[in-house]
Order: C-alpha cells, then sequence, then structure tokens
C-alpha cells in the first residue's frame, strides 16, 4: 500500500510538471517581448491576428500583460480558469483595456451585414442580433495594420484603420512605458480620428490584478479617495462597502463573483485615484490618470480583483485626443 502511495504522487507530480511544461511550451509560441527598468519586471503579448495570444473582439489588442513582477512579488497572470481559446472573449491578462462595452462606434446605423469599429481591434461585421454584446466574438472584417516597437523599458503600439465604408477611421498609439528609476508603469493613449465621422465613446481599463496569485477575501482591501457607493445590490456575504473602502466579508469561492456600479466620485481627475492592497503578501498598487472618471465598476472572482475605471474619449474628424494611466505599485512591509 506504501509504495501504490508513492507511486499516486509520483504519477501526479508527474503529470502536473508534464503539464506546466505544455503550457510554458504553449506560452513561448506566442510574440512577445519583455520590458525592465532596474525594478520593474514585465512580459507582453504582442497583437498579432495569426498567432496573438488574443484575437476576440471585446479587449484592446495591445498591453496585453501576463507578468509584472516587483521586489518578489507578481501583480498580474492568468485568471481565466476556462480551457484557453484566443477567441475567447476574455481570454486575456494584465491591464488590458476595452473601448465601449455598451455599444460600438458605427454599430447602430449599420444594417445587418453591415460593419463598425472597435478601437484597438478592427472593423468588425454586424449580425442579426437583438443589440450589440461585448461578450460575443465578432467576425473581424479588418483588423487594421499594427506596429510593434519594443525597447529596453517600453512597447510602442499602433493601429491603423480605415474605413471609408462606414466612415470611420483612427489612428491609435499606445505607449506602454516602464518610468525610469521608479517602480510605476504609464500607459499613454493618442487616438486621431482620420475618418469623417465623430467617435465618442468611452475606454476602461479591467486590470485583472492577481496580486501574488491571492484569492479574493479578506486579505484584499480596495481604496478610493471618496465615499464609494453602490448602485445596485451586492450578493449577500461577499463585500461591503466601508466609507472610502471596499472590504471583502469572506473569501469567494468558485463560480462566485462580486459585481456593482459604483458612484460617489465627481468630475475631479483627483477622484480617479484608486489602491488595491493584499495585506497578507504587502503587495499594492496605485492606478491614477490624467483624465476624470467617467463611470466606475467592480468585478472581481475568486483569482482576480478589478475596479474598473473610465473615461470618456471623444475626437472630431481631424483632431487627436489622448490619456495616461499611471500605475505605483509598492509594498506595505
Amino acid at each position: 500500500m506504501e509504495s501504490w502511495g508513492i507511486y499516486l504522487t509520483f504519477r501526479k507530480r508527474f503529470l502536473t510538471a508534464l503539464s506546466m511544461s505544455a503550457a510554458a511550451l504553449s506560452a513561448a509560441e506566442f510574440p512577445q517581448a519583455e520590458i525592465s527598468n532596474g525594478l520593474i519586471q514585465a512580459k507582453l503579448y504582442l497583437p498579432d491576428a495569426e498567432k496573438g495570444y488574443y484575437r476576440a473582439t471585446r479587449f484592446d489588442w495591445s498591453g496585453q500583460m501576463p507578468s509584472l513582477k516587483y521586489k518578489g512579488h507578481e501583480f498580474f497572470g492568468v485568471w481565466n480558469e476556462r480551457p484557453y481559446d484566443p477567441k475567447l472573449h476574455d481570454a486575456i491578462t494584465g491591464p488590458v483595456e476595452e473601448f465601449s462595452d455598451i455599444e460600438a462606434p458605427g454599430y447602430a446605423e449599420a444594417p445587418v451585414g453591415g460593419i463598425f469599429i472597435k478601437i484597438g481591434v478592427g472593423v468588425l461585421r454586424k449580425p442579426l442580433e437583438k443589440a450589440y454584446d461585448h461578450f460575443k466574438t465578432y467576425e473581424i472584417v479588418d483588423a487594421g495594420k499594427w506596429t510593434v516597437k519594443p525597447k529596453g523599458d517600453s512597447v510602442e503600439f499602433t493601429q491603423v484603420v480605415n474605413d471609408p465604408q462606414s466612415g470611420y477611421g483612427y489612428e491609435y498609439t499606445k505607449l506602454v512605458r516602464l518610468v525610469k528609476g521608479k517602480p510605476e508603469l504609464a500607459l499613454e493613449h493618442r487616438l486621431k480620428n482620420t475618418g469623417s465621422k465623430a467617435i465618442a465613446t468611452e475606454a476602461y481599463d479591467h486590470d485583472f490584478y492577481m496580486l501574488d496569485s491571492q484569492p479574493s477575501g479578506p486579505d484584499f482591501v480596495v481604496k478610493f479617495p471618496f465615499e464609494v457607493k453602490a448602485t445596485g445590490t451586492w450578493t449577500p456575504g461577499l463585500v461591503e462597502l466601508r466609507g472610502k473602502e471596499l472590504a471583502y466579508q469572506r473569501e469567494l469561492q468558485r463560480r462566485e463573483s462580486a459585481y456593482n456600479s459604483l458612484t460617489g466620485f465627481g468630475s475631479d481627475v483627483k477622484d480617479y485615484d484608486i489602491r488595491v492592497e493584499n495585506v497578507r503578501t504587502g503587495a499594492g498598487v496605485r492606478q491614477t490618470s490624467d483624465r476624470p472618471l467617467s463611470r466606475m465598476v467592480y468585478w472581481s472572482i475568486r483569482p482576480t480583483v478589478c475596479p474598473e475605471a473610465y473615461v470618456r474619449v471623444e475626437a472630431a474628424p481631424g483632431k487627436e485626443f489622448s490619456w495616461r494611466i499611471s500605475y505605483e505599485f509598492y509594498t506595505t512591509r
């Protein structure tokens, strides 16, 4: 019996190691880059219509970050527990962004079979459906032209999309940069409208924080500079709001989620100031922007904590709009 137990233990470890090796081999096949400023080390997956890690139509293809390490702490990772599929809407990692989760530019006026745009993705085809669904993976008519410029401490992404049929066109640039001499990551965006129609939408960062792979629970605290309030009802017994903080009442289990729209912020850019800390490991991150909040949503499941901060993005034909999001990584002990 003892030898059988040893065999089972060995077999389990072997299969686990084999699975991890297969995953590592698979991950190595995706186009990627690594950056560092001496304090932070980060890995990014690069956009690629044929081999990219993410090829769905919800999130911006640039800035996918499966790993960011600072002082021995890991801040991101693979949170989605479903079988990997590059066309799955949320098969993505890191501080990724989405443009307009409510309605994409051009969608409302497009006929069935017509086209609309999703910034950071490209030109999409509208199927027969009741309403836009950002969880759906749409047919990509044109992914635009991506240019990627990696450096030692940054990667610059540029996507050019021109669609005369819909009247929409843009040049979208995102610089993912580690700030020199600081434990800070900056996402610097510029959207130039090259089409004949105005672009009016929102952009938000989903974050997908995974501080040291700790489960969402009482060890996490999320802090705001304002008295935070929820517009809806939380699932009983999961989280609660305590003045300027969001706290967990217990550890979330598989298939449980906490979701709500949050209010309490004003038009001052100072209200875009969010901290996520894990008291067990001491890992913390502060997220700020040079644009004010337009909306605030909170979503969490067991593997990830996600304060989703929205900003308004508007650009008339021939005009540009820019915004910056900063992440300051720190330890509490």
